[in-house]
């Protein structure tokens, strides 16, 4: 997978996993970091490492142990943390000198097969011989990083030994390599009449890459402003560079880059070292001697003065304006990114540069309405050995591009002049203490991707992950010198004369000047051949067909068996209880460390039908237009100074037993640190009770942006799309699903930012608020609150008995009796480690909202049936168990009049790539068919779909999934074919139907299947799927006993009963370029 340039801007972002998500967390135990502190002493020999530094990183709750290997030189660092969710990377310094893509191919190519492991494609099948949380790989513009994760000892170790075989000896065989980088083969393989074409999953994926503008900018501003050495060519591999490369520089280019002394090995978790250590040692390391890599990256040279330069692009035929598609930013060279507090520093400067409606660079570009959003690639870039930041704005008219470079300059003055306000700063400091107790269940990965750089350029990864001495720091720095940023801003942007401007701006002829280009290339290569090549080219072509249809001995390969699967779920105690009278309360005991958790979902039953489409705008815009007597700036600042922030979305969500059932309706989500939480309740309150949707201009400067956003995402995510619209008419949920997340929603947010007159759609959202923020239309308030057992709750949480839910109610301040109401130690199973912590931790799930400091009428009557728009409304309760009361209901929908319809739909865009989908009713999660389908989605895409569309057809991506709401879907991701695909999803179909698999298949799918089951949930997850859903514990058990039991027979007969011509109810679209054979065929829509 190739992501230069796709970064993840600021060490907020980057160590939270999920800036956006409320699913993020960090373990309460400090066991195995405790453990490593007392075990490894600086000096220790274990198996053949030694130990050079043992640091305890208090704020990320690990320990820190860097080695080196004696024999090679290879470095290691392992960072012991409680998470049972333990990671493994290596990484190699790979700085290519062309744009051939050599280490994007070889990231693909070392996966095909090694010394060890010979069998063909050992990587995607051990995808279904693990139970990993994670496996992949990256390309990055210096570095490739070979990561996994797993929750099971024995699954780390079958995992490390594949990964060390593939990455120091791989075969490279000649046929991978020309089956996953690229190949001149004809059209059919099999017919030597056919014209030669270009084949190659890696040439697709970056041709798929580079229809995105996006990623098109960002990689000519890399390249431009680091055009010395390595920055200045494209690792991942220009498509129209990418046939230079022979097998024999591949091969080269793995024997002076992948060896141990150019090696960074790093371990995550709670796992022992030693183990990882002899292995790593065993099995790759001590085959090895030390050698002197020579893959060192220069520094860029500084300019003596800025420079510009001008690139074209293909329209944005989803943009709103299409005179208006310019895109203009300002770059600036920074400095050496393994200076670590300075790269900190310049992170920070970045966010209060450009994040939110109070920073500068929005006040003086977003608000200027010269444009549409922020230049992709904005802010801080670490991601290379010389940082860089960039500032501009995509969406303009060309002849703005003075304009917006002179507000640049006049804004930096401005900074220099003013500096920035202390909240602000504080601000900032606050989402560091918050996303250090905030974080995601893949926590390792995030640590891996955060220190890649920097330890790639010989940088201390260790210094990197101390954000509390660097924030200590950061703060003297203040103190000492109040002008210390404006000093940063002169030095660093206003005298820096290594400056680049860069515009891009639409050619209609762009699409067709690169076709062109291609074909010119292709015209090279085949004018090149001799009558001998090319009948070699014919039977190599007829060899690799031959060797992709063989099926393959993979016995070889370490496997977990179903036996090593956890037969049950762990129960997670849920009880419900009336609060203030009336309110149903669900409590949960989880540790969440001192943060607090809020979810609220309110129905969208009451709203009338021509509001739906407004409902994603409503709730991107209704925590960002000011509430009571703050305005947008004002309430900016207080979700950043008091919260991690404030989200709603909207949600379709299926019904486990129906599906022509579903629920509706808006999620609420946030969360904060426990003393903060009268500061977010109360502001919850303001944006419930008086939002403020008088601010006209600001409304549409977020609409802009919103619609500039779905515009730039469609490239990266035509498959999805792809996926909603052909399940549109499938269920009743559908269409909802299309209006709120499709195409349609896209096309719908591009009129809207062309409209001259916005009030018409600011008029709607008081009506949607009028039925959506209406308490008896919520059904769910989940709290999370952690306190220190001997000392009491922290600041703003009051203990004590008098302190009941009304309180809380009534006032808006928390409210709880003391650990005797409810409280318990967080795992009773784990009472030695929680004593240690001598913490424990409450959450709430409300089923209503009885907060509102005013009662709204009400709307539905509950427990009876409401008729509107001949649709049918019902309550169904929560499900009943242990512990389980029926109090809190779903507002389900049911359209009795809905029948399912067959639609073909093609969206045309100018890509040279094809997303593909078709989607096919089958059954909702409760009927004992859907485990049978999900066990069979995962064996189709293994054994016939990967090799059918991947490997044969060339495409990045297939397979086939299965919702939880019952659509089977079968799709491709970035595919230079359209209907060649959709007549291999009917072969797949057929392929399944005849039964042409074995035991050892099932069982491998069963695996697969239950690695994602049982993937790490966040203690702030914990008793979602029962209040989203109405899932309990029981009936996710019911269901895991299913999966277990799924034999042969079953996957026939399902396979039959739904999937097969005229048994179910298919839909189909594409997303890609014109294509004749469906212009042809009436029975397509064209879009």
């Amino acid at each position: 997978m190739w992501r230069s340039g796709w970064r993840t801007s600021g060490v907020l972002r980057r160590l939270s996993g999920r800036s956006a998500s409320l699913g993020a967390w960090r373990w309460a135990s400090t066991t195995a970091c405790e453990r490593a502190l007392l075990r490894y002493r600086v000096g220790e020999k274990i198996h053949g490492f030694t130990v050079s530094q043992v640091t305890s990183v208090p704020e990320l709750t690990l320990t820190a142990v860097k080695l080196s290997h004696d024999g090679t030189g290879a470095q290691h660092l392992h960072l012991a943390r409680e998470d049972r969710n333990n990671l493994f990377s290596v990484q190699f310094r790979t700085a290519p000198a062309d744009s051939s893509g050599a280490p994007h191919v070889l990231e693909h190519t070392v996966l095909c097969g090694s010394q060890r492991y010979p069998c063909r494609d050992p990587f995607f099948k051990m995808l279904n011989r693990s139970l990993s949380t994670f496996m992949n790989a990256f390309t990055a513009s210096d570095y490739t990083l070979y990561p996994f994760s797993t929750q099971n000892p024995k699954d780390f170790q079958n995992l490390l030994s594949v990964y060390l075989d593939a990455a120091f000896f791989p075969c490279l065989r000649e046929l991978d390599f020309c089956q996953e980088g690229w190949r001149l083969e004809h059209e059919d393989p099999s017919d030597p009449q056919t014209p030669l074409v270009f084949k190659g999953v890696v040439f697709n994926e970056m041709k798929g890459a580079f229809t995105d503008n996006e990623r098109i900018f960002s990689q000519h501003v890399q390249s431009r402003l680091l055009p010395d050495h390595t920055y200045s060519v494209v690792s991942g591999g220009d498509p129209l560079c990418i046939p230079d490369l022979t097998w024999e520089q591949l091969r080269q280019f793995h024997a002076t880059h992948y060896h141990p002394s150019n090696a960074r090995f790093f371990t995550y978790g709670n796992f022992p070292l030693e183990q990882h250590l002899k292995q790593i040692h065993e099995e790759a390391l001590s085959k090895f001697q030390r050698i002197k890599p020579r893959t060192a990256v220069p520094a860029q040279k500084p300019w003596d003065k800025p420079r510009e330069f001008q690139v074209t692009c293909a329209p944005d035929s989803l943009a709103a304006g299409s005179s208006e598609q310019t895109t203009i930013s300002v770059s600036f060279l920074l400095p050496d990114i393994t200076d670590t507090f300075e790269a900190f520093t310049l992170n920070l400067l970045s966010s209060l540069l450009i994040s939110g409606p109070n920073s500068p660079f929005y006040k003086a570009l977003i608000e200027s309405g010269l444009g549409t959003d922020f230049s992709p690639d904005v802010g801080y870039n670490g991601c290379t050995r010389d940082a860089y930041f960039s500032v501009g704005l995509q969406g303009i008219a060309e002849k703005d591009i003075q304009t917006v470079r002179d507000l640049v300059d006049r804004t930096l003055d401005d900074i220099i002049e003013k500096g920035f306000e202390d909240d602000r700063i504080e601000a900032l400091l606050h989402k560091i203490e918050i996303q250090m107790k905030h974080q995601s269940v893949s926590f390792g990965l995030a640590l891996t991707s955060y220190i890649a750089s920097c330890w790639n350029h010989d940088g201390d990864p260790v210094e990197l992950l101390k954000l509390g001495s660097q924030v200590a720091r950061f703060r003297k720095c203040l103190e000492e010198n109040p002008k210390f940023l404006q000093e940063k801003v002169k030095q660093y942007f206003k005298n820096n004369q290594h400056k680049l401007t860069l515009s891009m701006k639409p050619d209609d002829k762009y699409s067709e000047k690169q076709m062109q280009l291609e074909t010119e290339k292709l015209k090279q290569k085949v004018n090149s051949l001799s009558p001998e090549d090319k009948q070699q080219i014919y039977e190599k072509g007829l060899e690799l067909q031959a060797q992709q249809s063989q099926p393959q001995d993979a016995s070889c390969l370490p496997a977990l068996k179903v036996s090593d699967i956890e037969p049950r779920i762990p129960f997670t105690e849920v009880e419900v209880a009336l609060a203030a009278g009336d309110t149903p309360v669900q409590y949960c005991t989880q540790p969440t460390n001192g943060v607090i958790y809020f979810r609220a979902f309110s129905s969208l039953n009451t709203l009338p039908e021509e509001l739906r489409p407004y409902v994603p705008l409503f709730c991107n815009v209704l925590t960002k237009l000011g509430c009571g007597g703050l305005d947008y700036r004002e309430l900016a600042q207080q979700v950043d100074l008091k919260t991690g922030g404030l989200a709603a979305a909207p949600h379709v969500l299926p019904d486990d037993s129906h599906l022509d059932t579903y629920e509706q309706g808006v999620l609420f989500s946030s969360f904060c640190l426990d003393r903060n939480l009268p500061d977010m309740m109360h502001l919850w309150s303001e944006i419930f009770n008086n939002p403020c949707f008088e601010e006209e201009e600001h409304f549409r400067v977020l609409v802009k942006m919103t619609a500039q956003e779905l515009s730039n995402g469609v490239p990266d995510a035509g498959h999805l799309y792809a996926s909603i619209r052909a399940g549109r008419m499938l269920a009743p949920a559908g269409d909802l699903q299309e209006t709120f997340g499709g195409m349609d929603q896209v096309r719908l947010m591009k009129s809207v930012a062309e409209m001259t007159d916005i009030k018409p759609i600011l008029r709607k959202l008081p009506r949607i608020k009028k039925h959506l923020l209406n308490c008896d239309n919520f059904r769910c308030l989940r709290w999370r609150i952690r306190w220190t057992a001997s000392s009491g709750p922290s600041a703003g949480v009051r203990r004590s008995g008098s302190l009941c839910p009304r309180t809380w109610w009534s006032h808006l301040s928390l409210a709880v009796k003391s650990p005797d109401w409810r409280a318990t130690w967080a795992g009773d199973a784990a009472a030695s480690e929680l004593e240690a912590s001598r913490r424990c931790t409450l959450t709430l799930i409300v089923s209503s909202v009885h907060f509102l400091e005013r009662t709204l009428p009400a709307h539905l009557s509950l427990g009876v049936f409401s008729f509107l728009w001949e649709t049918f409304y019902f309550q169904k309760p929560a499900p009943k168990g242990p512990g389980r009361h029926s109090l809190v209901t779903r507002k389900l929908v049911m359209d009795p009049t809905f029948k399912p319809c067959p639609m073909k739909t093609h969206f045309l865009f100018p890509f040279p790539v094809n997303y593909v989908a078709e989607c096919i009713r089958t059954a909702p999660y409760a009927a004992p068919a859907h485990a049978s389908l999900k066990i069979l989605a995962r064996l189709m895409t293994a054994k016939f779909l990967h090799t059918e569309i991947r490997e044969k057809g060339g495409a990045y991506g297939g397979g086939a999934r299965l919702s939880y709401g019952g659509i089977f879907t079968l799709y491709s991701y970035r595919d230079p074919h359209s209907t060649e695909t959709l007549q291999s999803f009917l072969k797949a179909i057929d392929w399944a139907k005849s039964g042409r698999f074995t035991q050892q298949d099932i069982n491998e799918a069963k695996l697969s299947v239950f690695a994602a089951v049982d993937a790490p949930v966040a203690p702030s997850d914990k008793g979602l799927d029962c209040f989203l859903y109405g899932l309990s514990d029981e009936v996710k058990q019911a269901h895991r006993e299913q999966l277990f039991a799924i034999r042969h027979e079953d996957l026939v007969d399902v396979s039959n009963r739904y999937l097969g011509a005229g048994r179910s109810t298919h839909g189909v679209a594409v997303l890609g370029p014109d294509n004749a054979s469906i212009a042809k065929d009436p029975s397509w829509v064209i879009r």
